[in-house]
């Protein structure tokens, strides 16, 4: 008797390769929002990290001005004239204090470029009156997850 060989070889359809890639793009196109999400949620962390930390400096430099180390400018109310004498920082007793390594990215913006506000300023206002530095905010009109305005963090 003779044996006849089959020929099988393994592999798919194109049948199976059509529902196969139907299913994947299916997959792809759930995942695409939540991806857009974490994305922003990650934004929104590091705009938080950044005013905290440009706050925490003007608040460190204040509180040093208020205990008489550093000389202020009259109407500046002891707040830092601008961000870039935060990171150049002041001399006290022939050292050099600093307050910020460096002005941090705005993440939403992608620039180093911060909305600013002194003592004398509306707090609404987005024009800054050159004063002195009281608070920092992204210039970004963005709305973050929460529904509220980047701007007003």
């Amino acid at each position: 008797m003779y044996r006849i060989k089959q020929n099988r070889q393994s592999g798919m359809t194109l049948v199976e390769l059509i529902v196969a890639i139907a299913i994947m793009s299916i997959l792809a196109t759930a995942v695409l929002p939540i991806t857009r999400t974490v994305i922003k949620r990650e934004r929104e962390r590091e705009l938080r990290a950044a005013l905290w930390q440009m706050r925490d400096a003007i608040d460190r430099y204040k509180d040093t001005a208020d205990r008489g180390a550093i000389q202020v400018k009259l109407g500046s109310e002891g707040y830092p004239p601008d961000l870039e004498t935060l990171v150049k920082g002041v001399d006290i007793g022939g050292k050099k204090l600093r307050f910020l390594r460096s002005i941090p990215m705005d993440p939403m913006t992608h620039s180093k470029e911060w909305g600013l506000r002194s003592m004398q300023d509306d707090p609404t206002s987005d024009s800054w009156g050159g004063q002195s530095v009281f608070d920092v905010y992204t210039k970004s009109q963005g709305t973050a997850l929460d529904g509220t305005k980047y701007s007003d963090w």
